[in-house]
């Protein structure tokens, strides 16, 4: 028999506080001798946990319990929607026993809740808590909106922590493609002075082209590139597992709340995250969240343990084939992202260079032909270089109104225009698309304005000022000379004869 500890303290008390022997303790308590001496002679009285006692009796449900527990195993097979509920099993129950199946719903709804939590691991997991060795480092990427020169962007930045020393750094991009990745990777070397020896990733399609058994991954050519080129070893997580690159994950959410919010606003991107590393330097000599040590006292040992940066640097840019259509534009962004070329290469093969910032048009013997900034965001957007379609405007003037480039000539010009005929205006436009291949177009535009301010109206009197503000006037040394060349006598023209002119020129006046 069990007693509760109130009771055997009783019986402790009774016998060696009070003195009573066995039986009077029996007559007291009403329990029996063996009862009595069992917790008398007992001297261990540390807590032993048991589990609980279970019922033995019974369930109406027991008979049906391995069918359901088939149908519930079965169901691993099947994705989250196409699973069965507490309903279902019910139905297909009753459709399968008839009368024999005469257990509540609620009863059965019970069961299958705890079986499902059983077979689909709905407990919490436990996570080993994982090694980190200096050097290695966690890479990912997280969502940031901001503003540069006031446009705004949901962008993203490029996280990378050092694990041992709990060290990240960030940098802010527009999107979140390969070239972002690798440019981020890149800045972030090139400030530390070295290459961590060791990089967990996720699995990003721009990376991972493929996930096999083992943890085998087909990484893209162009990672394998980037990769083989700073020599670190690149690891990628299990799908679903957060778990394995969890200090990143943490840092991610640092960097945001610290350092962009509220979204921020600047002129120029190249400088922003210039001036964010800096800042991250400084954020090293916080407490390490659980050694004795500054983040930058442990720094110093993923310092020390980073691979030296390669001699050839690496350029983070792609370039991929396209063809232009009739307009000379190409697409990107499965067509939502549209770039000018020239007229020229209308409905030609050519080839498109990719950066994280830039879209660089190559010709067919890859020259490059106009630079556009990179579009990002899912709305449709285009990129004309409106300059290139001078030559084009020039044959058909009466167009030009109608065009991106009108929009980029000064008022004073557009004031110019209307005063012309169709001749001279095709005359004008074709002389300024000349001197905009000589120099640039912002030359020709101010010759133009210098020809209009000094009241011309013809193309000649616009190439003269061009040519006027424009040509390079070479100017001699007068310390070229040979060591060994004569002294010459200085030169005294004589021009008093030349008065005689303006002698007879007024006495001329004078007659008149």
């Amino acid at each position: 028999m069990t007693l509760a500890m109130t009771d055997i303290n009783d019986i402790k008390e009774l016998y060696f506080k009070k003195g009573l022997n066995v039986a009077e303790i029996m007559r007291k308590t009403g329990h029996d001798r063996k009862t009595i001496n069992k917790y008398l002679d007992m001297t261990d009285f540390n807590l032993v946990l048991e589990p609980p006692e279970r019922s033995k009796r019974g369930s109406k449900l027991d008979p049906f319990k391995k069918t359901i527990d088939k149908w519930l195993e079965a169901d691993k097979k099947s994705w989250l929607k196409q699973r069965h509920t507490a309903k279902r099993v019910h139905t297909r129950l009753t459709e399968l026993y008839g009368s024999k199946y005469d257990c509540s719903y609620r009863l059965l709804a019970e069961y299958v809740r705890v079986k499902k939590k059983e077979i689909f691991s709905d407990e919490p997991k436990f996570f080993l808590p994982l090694k980190h060795l200096p050097g290695e480092a966690q890479v990912d990427f997280g969502r940031t909106d901001f503003r540069e020169n006031g446009t705004f962007y949901e962008g993203r930045h490029l996280n990378l922590s050092f694990p041992q020393s709990n060290t990240g750094y960030t940098q802010l991009f527009k999107g979140e493609n390969l070239q972002c990745l690798e440019q981020g990777m890149i800045n972030i070397f090139n400030h530390l002075g070295g290459v961590p020896s060791r990089i967990v990733f996720d699995n990003a399609s721009s990376m991972v082209s493929d996930i096999g058994k083992n943890k085998y991954r087909k990484l893209t050519e162009h990672f394998m590139m980037f990769k083989n080129h700073f020599r670190f070893e690149a690891v990628f997580c299990n799908p679903a597992s957060a778990n394995e690159k969890g200090n990143i994950e943490g840092k991610v959410g640092y960097h945001r709340r610290n350092y962009f919010v509220p979204p921020p606003e600047f002129d120029n991107l190249d400088e922003f995250n210039k001036s964010l590393l800096i800042e991250l330097d400084d954020d090293q000599y916080r407490e390490h969240y659980r050694k004795n040590a500054t983040q930058h006292e442990l720094f110093q040992a993923d310092l020390k343990a980073l691979l030296p940066m390669p001699e050839v640097e690496f350029e983070p840019a792609i370039v991929v084939s396209k063809k232009t259509d009739a307009n000379a534009c190409i697409t990107i962004n499965k067509g939502k992202h549209r770039y000018s070329t020239k007229p020229s290469l209308a409905k030609s093969n050519i080839f498109v260079k990719l950066t994280a910032d830039k879209v660089i048009i190559l010709d067919q013997d890859l020259k490059e032909v106009v630079t556009h900034d990179r579009l990002y965001g899912d709305l449709k957007q285009e990129s004309i270089n409106w300059i290139l379609y001078l030559d084009q405007i020039s044959k058909r003037p009466t167009a030009l109104k109608y065009t991106g480039i009108y929009d980029l000539f000064p008022q004073a010009a557009k004031d110019y225009f209307d005063t012309l005929d169709y001749e001279n205006l095709k005359a004008t436009l074709k002389t300024l698309n000349t001197l905009t291949e000589e120099t640039n177009f912002e030359v020709a535009v101010d010759a133009l304005l210098d020809a209009i301010s000094h009241g011309a109206s013809d193309t000649d009197s616009i190439q003269v000022l061009f040519k006027r503000k424009n040509s390079k006037i070479m100017e001699l040394d007068g310390h070229l000379a040979a060591k060994n060349a004569p002294e010459l006598p200085e030169l005294k023209p004589d021009i008093s004869f030349y008065d005689t002119f303006y002698t007879v020129a007024d006495g001329v006046e004078a007659n008149d």
